[in-house]
Order: C-alpha cells, then structure tokens, then sequence
C-alpha cells in the first residue's frame, strides 16, 4: 500500500450542503434501475414459478432453483468485467444497455419447453447480458457524488431490490391469473423498458456544477488500484466473509414457501408472510444506510447480520406460529437490505473510488458464489433429510462467526490524493 496514506479514522469532512438537492436524480434513477434489474427480479420471483415449473414440465424444486446458481456463478465471474466496462466507459452507457438486454433476455423464460438445457441458458444468458443493472454501475455515480451521506445514498438507491422484491410477487400472481405463467414472464421483463430505462436515460447522469458553486463539490477519486486491492488482506478478509454471509442468508429465501409449507402454513398465508422480505428489505436499506453515516461499519454489520441467526433458530422450532415466522422473515429481508450497502460502502471506504468498480466487481464475485449456491444447496438439503434444519443450523454458524470476522478491518484509511494517484 505505498501509493496511499492509511492513518486511523475516518475519512470524512464536514458535510457539503446540496448533496442530495443535486444528487437526487442519481439515486432515484439507481434505485429504479436496481429494483428492475439483474439482482432482485428472477431471485425474488422465482419461488412463485416454481411450483408451477415443476406442475407444467415435472422438475424438482432442486432443479429449479439451481437456475439461480447457473445464473450467479456466471454473475460472479463476469462481475470484475462489468467493473472494468464501467471504469472505462463509464456506468451510463454500460447500464442502459444492460437494461434492454435483460429485459429481453427475461422475457425469454416465456419460451420454456421442458428443456432443463434452455432454462439453464436462459438463466446464463441473463447473466451475461444484465451485469450492468447490478449495483456496481448504478452505485458508482452515488459514490462519487456523495461523502458525507454516502450511506443514506446508497441505502435509498439500493431499496429498489425490496421495494419491487415486495411487489413482484404479488404482480407476479395478477400476472400470471390474467395471461399465465408465460405471459407473467413478458410482463415483468418489460417493466424495466418501461421503467428503469426512461429514468436512467433522463436522471442517471453526473451532475455538472459549476467550479464556482460551493453547493456540491464533486467528490476527489483518491484510493487504491485494483491491483493494490488484490495484495491487502482486507481485501481478502471481506472476501471471504461475504461468501458464506451470502449463502446463510441467500439461501432461505426462494426456499421461504416451502419451509412454511413444511410448518403447515396455508397458500394464502405464505404469499403474505413472504412478501414481508421484500418490505423489511426497504426497512434495512434505509436504517443501514443511515448507520452506516453514523458508526463504524463493521459494527454495524455486525448487529445487523446476528439478526438472521436468529431467522434461523426460529425457523428450526418443531412448532412454528404466524408471529414467529414473520419475525424471522422480517428478520432475514432487514439483513437482506443491507448487504448491497455494506459491500458498496466497504468498497468505498476501505479502498477508495480510483478503482471502486473494478474492486466491486472483484468482490461480488465472492458474494454471488455464496448467494448463487445458497438456494440450490437449501433445497438440496430438504431433499436429501426432508427437513431444513440442518441446513439452517449450518447457516446460523456461518452468518455469527463471519460477522464476528468483519470486526478485524480496523478503522477507515485515509487516502492522501495526490499519492493515490
């Protein structure tokens, strides 16, 4: 680390008035176009098609859910990439024309045939055609624009995954009531044409002020190369935390209807109790981003992450209640909300913003392995024991020590610019 200045504290000066008055456009368009893109749509939706899928073409729930996997692992190797077309391009371009891409590319779940073969490429083929609408584009304006509330900023860009993560499953059952699982899939894959796109094309742009106006300074891109990242060992410290981070707490959820229709819970029910996800997921984005501005980070991360240790305990109980099972599924979607903000503000304030796409993209590909195996492991697990439980007592081991790891970071650098760069 010789080209920056690592001294403890923080990094952060007064705060510069008018950075969300010229900042706005940034994050509502962020938030749109992460609601709508790659991360949250086919994850958050995928758990209603699927005891259709299995009626319609005789797959097991192992099967589908192992679309995800197909998809997240590609995710994960091709991240570093959208990082780098990012850096160079710029995230504008990158991420409206990933939009058009995915948007079409979900659509294509309307041509399921039986073939195990196209809905795994179908699943591939998302992955490589929507890497820009995940949070490495959309977060890297707000980065930039904002210091002082970077964590409020990301917190609001980033509650588009449980804003529509909420109100795609129940779009999803009028969807498919009115044109049929097919016509649910062309449905949802045009809301990001309809939506994310036109707000990106008018707001995601990076606010020009004039160098006289003290009103918003843009921020200074002081920090690490990706290089210098790939050497540190906090690097590798968040690395290797979010991989199982990711699993415990990505896994239960496409699994979420069936471990509360192995408690007994009726349909109705389940539909209502697993739309809480997506709602306490607002919650987390938005209290967590405000935390993150207040306190150290890793402490925040980990209160945040011992609540779904307790998601877990719950839902391992012989006797499950309603108020039980919404608390541990508030519980998991509050954690949820926070692990795109952490890993954005992480970034940002342990390596800087010289290379923060290309470090976000290295990085996902740690937290999209884990999040990309979870599901598919879950329902495996249920498979083979006809319970979740181990598997879940597993996930609140992972989720307590990892947390526990995260307080190894130490204080924020400071990065000296001119070294940096």
């Amino acid at each position: 680390m010789t080209q920056a200045t690592l001294q403890s504290g923080d990094s952060l000066s007064a705060a510069p008035p008018g950075e969300f008055a010229h900042g706005w456009p940034i994050v509502v368009s962020s938030m749109l176009g992460v609601g709508l893109g790659l991360s949250p749509l086919a994850f958050y939706t995928v758990g209603i098609f699927a005891p259709i899928l299995a009626a319609n073409f005789h797959w097991t729930f192992g099967q589908i859910f192992a679309g995800i996997t197909v998809q997240t692992v590609a995710v994960s190797l091709l991240a570093p990439v959208a990082g780098v077309l990012a850096t160079r391009y710029g995230p504008r371009p990158v991420a409206l024309i990933s939009v058009v891409l995915f948007a079409f590319s979900f659509m294509a779940f309307a041509l399921s045939n039986g073939s195990l073969l196209l809905y795994y490429g179908i699943w591939a083929a998302q992955a490589v055609l929507g890497l820009g609408t995940l949070p490495i584009t959309w977060t890297r304006l707000i980065n930039q624009r904002f210091d002082r509330h970077k964590g409020l900023a990301l917190g609001l860009a980033l509650m588009g995954t449980g804003i529509f993560g909420s109100l795609s499953k129940p779009m999803v059952g009028w969807f498919i009531a009115q044109w049929g699982f097919r016509g649910a899939y062309v449905a949802l894959g045009a809301l990001p044409l309809l939506i994310a796109f036109p707000a990106g094309y008018i707001w995601f742009r990076e606010v020009q002020v004039a160098p006289t106006t003290p009103a918003a300074p843009a921020v200074p891109r002081s920090g690490i190369s990706a290089m210098q990242a790939l050497r540190h060992w906090r690097f590798w410290l968040i690395a290797l935390v979010l991989l199982p981070v990711s699993f415990a707490i990505a896994g239960p959820i496409p699994n979420m209807e069936n471990i509360l229709h192995v408690h007994g819970f009726a349909h109705g029910d389940i539909v209502g109790l697993t739309s809480l996800i997506g709602v306490s997921a607002i919650g987390g984005r938005l209290l967590g981003g405000w935390l993150l501005d207040l306190f150290w980070a890793p402490a925040v991360a980990v209160g945040i992450l011992m609540m779904p240790c307790i998601s877990c305990w719950l839902l391992c109980l012989p006797a499950l209640d309603a108020h039980e099972a919404a608390l541990s599924i508030a519980l998991i979607g509050f954690s949820v909300g926070v692990e795109y903000d952490l890993l954005a503000y992480l970034t940002a304030r342990y390596f800087g913003l010289r290379s923060y796409a290309t470090i976000y993209g290295m990085l996902y590909v740690f937290f999209g392995i884990g999040a990309g195996v979870g599901p598919m492991l879950f329902g495996a697990a249920f498979e083979a024991a006809k319970s979740y439980t181990p598997i879940l007592h597993i996930a609140l081991a992972a989720l307590a020590i990892s947390a526990l790891c995260l307080l190894a970071l130490g204080p924020y650098p400071r990065f000296s610019q001119a070294r940096s760069a």
